[in-house]
């Protein structure tokens, strides 16, 4: 490659037509009208992994720790993910949701939590048990919060209207594209080699592969400091004749240590009412049920030394997470903490997703969001839940980093 535009094809390449990914090519040409941006995703359409198996719902920031991107972006991202969805006629709604205390030793979070969310600038009002009846009658608790501004949309037909939008704008999408080299040279810019054999030039490289965001990096000559471990989360749904059991949302109150653990309950923009997710590791980065396996995603989990140093922390919690995915009896019960009336013969399956979960060497969670920059590349490496929720302002801190650097 040489300097000069003529002899780029492109001036940003986006890999990954997820949400975050859609999000930094709208925030691109918004931004800049007139960039040349291609995004390049290797199924046959958009949002078919992470933003098209979650549970819908528009977070509201409670849970984050004050400042972190996370908190400053899911505040911000439900905010502007309701009007988004407003504005293009995208179905959602604005529920609220109650977070439920069930036993004693709950409490004291449950009021950290209440105070955390107040840090964010969230309205949240504190409950009682008659007062959580008022909203779920079927659901028992000794405190609650309701946090008001949570929210449940659609965020594949979301992921959509970006491209379509991105489209519009001028950006290329281009569907089974999947990127297998990259050489960077520094000064110039990056070329990627697709499936097909092809080669695209541009002047910087967005990596939003999102279950492969680690090997993108390792692609591009980086060293990132965490990897990749993909978690399955399992979902139930409500018989359609018990669906009234739930009106809104309802959460456990998270553990600190794994805060996205924990079976909650979900009437979702269809109206049915989804139960989970449980997580368990998957044995494949696309790993959707206990069948599909990848030697190869198996071994690169492995070989990783956060991996071993997580399972030996927190083994217990992992052996539970399985019990529940291999019992349906066990689920119930979980589920019945929150909801008593529940009964193993109201759970129907439903799809399930995969977390992509960054774990550092020693062992620790990534908690944040992870976005690293290198020359002609930013890389999107930890964006599980609530990415959905705060894809648009990701999109913008993204976008704004790789013009920085054109």
């Amino acid at each position: 490659m040489r300097r000069g535009r003529a002899r780029y094809d492109h001036d940003v390449l986006v890999v990954g037509a997820g949400i975050v990914g859609l999000s930094t090519a709208y925030a691109l040409t918004r931004a800049r009208p007139g960039v040349r941006v291609a995004v390049l995703e290797k199924e046959a359409g958009p949002a078919r992994h992470q933003t098209g198996r979650n549970s819908g719902v528009i977070h509201s920031g409670v849970y984050y720790r004050p400042g972190s991107l996370k908190a400053r972006f899911a505040v911000r991202g439900a905010q502007e993910m309701v009007k988004f969805c407003a504005e293009y006629g995208v179905p959602h709604e604005v529920t609220g949701k109650l977070i439920v205390a069930t036993e004693r030793s709950e409490l004291p979070r449950l009021h950290a939590l209440a105070q955390r969310g107040r840090e964010n600038g969230i309205p949240v009002r504190e409950l009682g048990p008659a007062q959580i009846t008022e909203y779920e009658p079927y659901v028992r608790g000794l405190a609650a919060i309701r946090v008001g501004t949570t929210g449940i949309c659609d965020f594949r037909a979301v992921a959509d209207r970006l491209a379509d939008l991105v489209t519009a704008a001028g950006a290329e999408l281009r569907y089974g594209a999947a990127v297998t080299a990259v050489d960077r040279r520094e000064g110039i810019g990056v070329a990627v080699r697709l499936s097909d054999g092809s080669v695209l030039r541009a002047r910087a490289l967005v990596n939003c592969a999102g279950l492969f965001a680690d090997r993108l990096a390792l692609l591009s000559g980086d060293d990132p400091p965490a990897r990749i471990v993909p978690f399955r989360g399992e979902y139930y749904e409500l018989a359609e004749e018990r669906a009234e059991l739930v009106r809104g949302l309802v959460y456990p109150v998270p553990d600190p240590a794994f805060p996205f653990l924990g079976v909650h309950l979900t009437r979702g923009i269809d109206g049915g009412v989804h139960l989970g997710p449980n997580a368990v590791p998957a044995a494949a980065r696309e790993g959707y049920d206990w069948r599909t396996a990848s030697a190869d995603d198996l071994a690169r989990t492995m070989a990783w030394p956060g991996v071993w140093r997580l399972a030996r922390r927190h083994w217990r919690y992992g052996a539970g997470e399985i019990h529940r995915s291999l019992s349906r009896a066990a689920f119930t019960r979980a589920v019945g903490r929150l909801l008593p009336a529940i009964r193993v013969e109201d759970l129907r399956p439903a799809p399930a997703g995969v977390r992509a979960q960054a774990v550092l060497r020693d062992g620790t969670l990534v908690d944040d969001f992870l976005i690293s920059e290198a020359p002609h590349t930013v890389h999107v490496l930890n964006a599980p839940s609530p990415a959905a929720t705060a894809s648009l302002p990701i999109g913008r801190e993204v976008a704004g980093r790789v013009l920085a650097g054109l």
